[in-house]
Protein backbone atom coordinates (compact mmCIF):
# COMPACT_ATOMS: atom_id res chain seq x y z
CA UNK A 1 0.00 0.00 0.00
CA UNK A 2 1.04 3.79 -0.59
CA UNK A 3 1.55 5.74 2.67
CA UNK A 4 0.32 9.29 2.67
CA UNK A 5 1.92 12.37 4.03
CA UNK A 6 0.35 15.51 3.88
CA UNK A 7 3.18 18.57 5.95
CA UNK A 8 2.00 22.05 5.85
CA UNK A 9 2.23 25.40 7.83
CA UNK A 10 0.68 25.10 10.68
CA UNK A 11 -2.78 23.03 10.73
CA UNK A 12 -3.33 23.50 7.39
CA UNK A 13 -2.49 19.64 6.50
CA UNK A 14 -4.90 18.31 9.26
CA UNK A 15 -7.74 20.82 8.35
CA UNK A 16 -7.33 19.81 4.17
CA UNK A 17 -7.62 16.28 5.10
CA UNK A 18 -10.99 16.76 7.03
CA UNK A 19 -12.20 18.35 4.89
CA UNK A 20 -11.32 16.17 2.19
CA UNK A 21 -12.49 13.13 4.08
CA UNK A 22 -16.23 15.30 4.20
CA UNK A 23 -16.42 14.91 1.02
CA UNK A 24 -14.78 11.45 -0.31
CA UNK A 25 -15.15 9.51 3.42
CA UNK A 26 -12.72 8.44 5.76
CA UNK A 27 -8.75 7.49 4.83
CA UNK A 28 -6.86 5.18 5.96
CA UNK A 29 -3.03 5.23 5.73
CA UNK A 30 -2.51 8.96 5.34
CA UNK A 31 -1.12 10.79 8.43
CA UNK A 32 -0.63 15.14 8.66
CA UNK A 33 2.48 16.64 9.62
CA UNK A 34 2.24 19.79 11.52
CA UNK A 35 5.21 22.65 11.38
CA UNK A 36 4.55 24.77 14.25
CA UNK A 37 6.09 28.27 15.45
CA UNK A 38 8.87 27.72 17.28
CA UNK A 39 10.32 24.12 15.69
CA UNK A 40 12.61 23.85 13.08
CA UNK A 41 13.83 20.80 10.58
CA UNK A 42 14.82 18.50 13.34
CA UNK A 43 11.12 18.82 14.65
CA UNK A 44 9.70 18.17 11.05
CA UNK A 45 12.18 15.03 10.04
CA UNK A 46 11.11 13.71 13.47
CA UNK A 47 7.50 13.96 12.27
CA UNK A 48 8.04 12.26 9.43
CA UNK A 49 10.26 9.49 10.26
CA UNK A 50 7.41 8.43 13.20
CA UNK A 51 4.78 8.61 10.19
CA UNK A 52 6.94 6.74 7.63
CA UNK A 53 7.26 3.72 10.05
CA UNK A 54 3.73 4.28 11.62
CA UNK A 55 1.83 3.83 8.29
CA UNK A 56 2.18 0.60 5.47
CA UNK A 57 4.36 1.96 3.03
CA UNK A 58 5.14 -1.29 1.26
CA UNK A 59 4.80 0.61 -2.10
CA UNK A 60 5.85 3.50 -1.47
CA UNK A 61 4.95 7.35 0.23
CA UNK A 62 3.16 10.26 -1.88
CA UNK A 63 4.48 13.38 0.66
CA UNK A 64 2.54 16.09 -0.42
CA UNK A 65 3.31 19.62 1.11
CA UNK A 66 2.07 23.25 0.85
CA UNK A 67 4.90 25.10 -0.46
CA UNK A 68 7.84 24.41 -2.13
CA UNK A 69 11.23 25.81 -0.60
CA UNK A 70 9.33 25.93 2.73
CA UNK A 71 10.36 24.01 5.51
CA UNK A 72 7.85 20.97 5.01
CA UNK A 73 8.93 21.00 1.72
CA UNK A 74 13.09 20.71 2.80
CA UNK A 75 12.77 18.13 5.47
CA UNK A 76 10.56 16.10 3.39
CA UNK A 77 13.33 16.30 0.86
CA UNK A 78 15.76 15.20 3.06
CA UNK A 79 14.22 11.62 3.29
CA UNK A 80 13.07 11.35 -0.03
CA UNK A 81 16.31 11.95 -1.38
CA UNK A 82 17.40 9.30 0.63
CA UNK A 83 14.79 6.81 -0.27
CA UNK A 84 13.88 5.38 -3.81
CA UNK A 85 10.02 4.77 -2.68
CA UNK A 86 9.29 8.43 -1.60
CA UNK A 87 7.83 11.39 -3.96
CA UNK A 88 7.27 14.66 -2.67
CA UNK A 89 4.87 17.10 -4.40
CA UNK A 90 4.47 21.05 -3.57
CA UNK A 91 0.57 22.60 -3.95
CA UNK A 92 -1.22 20.43 -1.87
CA UNK A 93 -4.85 21.32 -2.24
CA UNK A 94 -8.19 19.80 -1.55
CA UNK A 95 -8.59 18.70 -5.46
CA UNK A 96 -5.03 17.14 -5.50
CA UNK A 97 -6.50 15.20 -2.29
CA UNK A 98 -9.52 14.24 -3.70
CA UNK A 99 -7.99 13.05 -6.98
CA UNK A 100 -5.41 10.70 -4.93
CA UNK A 101 -8.04 9.32 -2.61
CA UNK A 102 -10.04 8.24 -5.44
CA UNK A 103 -7.51 6.43 -6.93
CA UNK A 104 -4.86 5.36 -4.70
CA UNK A 105 -7.15 1.76 -4.64
CA UNK A 106 -7.23 1.34 -8.09
CA UNK A 107 -3.68 -0.38 -7.88
CA UNK A 108 -1.88 2.53 -9.35
CA UNK A 109 2.11 2.64 -8.29
CA UNK A 110 3.73 5.53 -7.08
CA UNK A 111 5.02 7.80 -9.98
CA UNK A 112 1.35 7.20 -11.35
CA UNK A 113 -0.71 8.22 -7.94
CA UNK A 114 2.56 11.30 -8.48
CA UNK A 115 1.23 12.03 -11.42
CA UNK A 116 -2.62 11.82 -10.78
CA UNK A 117 -1.75 14.26 -7.55
CA UNK A 118 0.07 16.92 -10.08
CA UNK A 119 -3.08 17.06 -12.46
CA UNK A 120 -5.82 16.95 -10.16
CA UNK A 121 -3.94 19.95 -8.45
CA UNK A 122 -3.03 22.07 -11.68
CA UNK A 123 -6.52 20.89 -13.65
CA UNK A 124 -8.94 22.11 -10.63
CA UNK A 125 -7.13 25.52 -11.28
CA UNK A 126 -9.94 27.19 -12.55
CA UNK A 127 -11.19 31.33 -13.51
CA UNK A 128 -14.95 32.05 -13.32
CA UNK A 129 -15.37 33.52 -17.20
CA UNK A 130 -17.71 36.65 -16.74
CA UNK A 131 -18.77 37.55 -20.80
CA UNK A 132 -20.70 40.53 -21.37
CA UNK A 133 -24.35 40.57 -21.59
CA UNK A 134 -24.61 36.71 -20.50
CA UNK A 135 -25.78 35.77 -16.78
CA UNK A 136 -25.46 32.57 -15.28
CA UNK A 137 -29.17 31.43 -15.13
CA UNK A 138 -28.30 30.90 -19.16
CA UNK A 139 -26.15 28.08 -18.53
CA UNK A 140 -28.59 26.40 -16.01
CA UNK A 141 -31.96 26.28 -18.37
Amino acid sequence: MIGIIVGTHGDLSKELVKSAEMIYGEQKNIGCVTFKPGEGIENLLDKYNKLIQELNCTEGILVMVDLFGGSPFNAASMIALEKKDMEVITGVNMPMLLEVFASRDISSSLSELLGIAKNGGKNAIKQLEKQAGRNLDDDIL
